[in-house]
């Protein structure tokens, strides 16, 4: 890790201090020893405190969403959410009245009810998560607030889905899951990339035995953000490139990670139990200001401390290995990895397939003499349900291809049914774990730190996820 004797304790810790037992493990003092054992203190459940899991949504005969943060992501995600059948947007909320009100407006010129608003103060998310007429809050301010409002939320007596990541500490994870097991209310990571249509071919792929014994994944988020990190409009008051003066974490992999994760079964028959840490020096950001920022901007007054490349090597209880890397830094195209590898054979995404993008496959008995196949045949003949059923309208009504409909679609249609989210606040967690862990392992000097069992027990019991089987949205009366 970089030295910086500027640093912060509470800088090292994913933004936010993540409690005292993260802490030993984030100063260079502690030994690898300490390092494993000072983040696996699992908390005891509170007299009353039940588990989540396979808990269902009450059913809801219209789901009516209210939207906190109204920036680049949630004023998108509102077309979908309206979209929906079944759903309405009820509430929207922003610190900044003219988005409100420019939200507000668009859906009205689209036919829907005018949703309440709220705006005018930082605070101004807790009058819409108190709101009667809201079941689902959606939220997608910047990272440091997202544990806050879905905490208040929740509290609220609303379920929630949170923009990546759910919160940046340790300690916040743990009380997001305590406070989900009070309140028996849902929390669910809006981790769209879960639904990509490449992603649950995988999935479907592994769970039918295609790679035979998977032994290892590879994801993550590698997406050259400079020029949008360096924007003065795109990412607000530059709240996305300040994370990288403040914090050394793998931000943001969980785009990769949870695909992967999915298709291992993590907390349900397997769970990741350590991670170790590695980073590149934080030399992207810099060069990019030296070669492209005038000198009167006022990034010229950062001292850039994150990686540019920060990989984390996760083991799992059944001997697999993740491999998940962040990078937004660096000169690149885009690519989430995705990758899934076992005894038979292998998957890679973003690898430039016959087809122009759809990933490449080597699966024995049926591809010999050490040459790539092209994925598409196998997307065609292991294509989701969802895809199949909603691919048409996704395309229609969301962004990143479709997959954010098809997020909004099936998270709307299982509160409505009365079913078990695909996602539970124990992924949730343990997806976005890696921020404070990695935070910690490279403090470590690249030591590893015990991964937390977020669902203190219940990961060794199989039950379904994204694997669903096919069902009908309910009607609409």
């Amino acid at each position: 890790m970089p030295k910086n004797s500027s640093i912060s304790r509470r800088s090292l810790l994913g933004g936010a201090l993540a409690g005292g037992t993260v802490a030993a493990a984030g100063i260079g003092s502690a030994s690898p020893a300490e390092a494993l054992v000072a983040t696996s203190a699992t908390p005891g459940r509170r007299p009353g405190q039940k588990s989540m899991v396979n808990v269902a949504f009450d059913a809801h005969g219209t789901v009516r969403v209210g939207v906190v943060g109204l920036g680049n992501r949630g004023s998108g995600m509102v077309q979908g959410w309206a979209a929906v059948p079944g759903a309405v947007v009820t509430a929207v909320c922003d610190v900044r009245a003219d988005r409100v009100k420019r939200t507000a407006d668009q859906l009205v010129a689209k036919g829907k009810p005018r949703p309440a608003e709220a705006t005018g103060s930082t605070d101004a998310f807790t009058r819409l998560v108190t709101r009667d007429d809201v079941d689902l809050v959606y939220i997608a301010t910047p990272w440091e607030f997202h544990y806050e409002q879905g905490k208040a939320a929740l509290l609220a007596g609303k379920h929630v889905m949170v923009e990546l990541p759910v919160a940046t500490g340790l300690e916040e994870l743990w009380d997001l899951v305590d406070t989900s097991e009070r309140t028996r209310r849902h929390l669910m990571l809006a981790e769209n990339c879960s639904y990509g249509r490449n992603e649950l071919a995988m999935l479907k792929m592994a769970h039918e035995g295609l790679f035979g014994d998977v032994t290892n994944g590879h994801g993550g988020y590698l997406h050259d953000l400079r020029s949008l990190l360096f924007s003065d409009t795109y990412y607000t008051d530059s709240w996305r490139r300040l994370w990288h003066t403040r914090s050394t974490a793998s931000f943001y992999a969980m785009h990769g990670l949870a695909p992967v994760a999915a298709a291992m079964d993590i907390n349900r028959g397997d769970r990741m139990t350590k991670l170790r840490a590695t980073a590149t020096e934080p030399k992207g950001l810099a060069d990019y200001r030296e070669r492209f920022v005038d000198r009167s901007h006022p990034s010229w007054k950062e001292t850039y401390i994150n990686g540019d490349l920060v990989t984390c090597l996760i083991d799992t209880a059944r001997g697999r290995v993740i491999r998940a890397e962040h990078d937004v830094s660096s000169p690149r195209p885009y690519s989430r990895i995705n990758t899934l590898a076992g005894t038979r054979g292998i998957f890679e995404d973003y690898a430039g397939g016959a087809s122009g993008g759809a990933g490449r496959v080597y699966l024995e008995p049926a591809h010999g003499g050490h040459t790539w196949r092209d994925f598409a045949p196998y997307r065609a003949e292991f294509d989701h349900w969802l895809w199949k059923k909603i691919g048409d309208d996704a395309a229609n009504n969301g962004g990143h291809g479709g997959m954010d409909y098809v997020l909004q679609w099936r998270t709307v249609q299982l509160m409505r049914a009365g079913e078990v989210p695909d996602i539970d606040v124990y992924d949730s967690a343990a997806w976005c774990a890696p921020i404070p862990l990695s935070v910690a392992s490279l403090a470590a000097g690249g030591s590893p730190v015990a991964f937390p069992d977020f669902t203190r027990g219940t990961w060794a019991k199989p039950r379904t996820g994204l694997d669903s089987r096919a069902s009908e949205m309910p009607p609409v009366a």
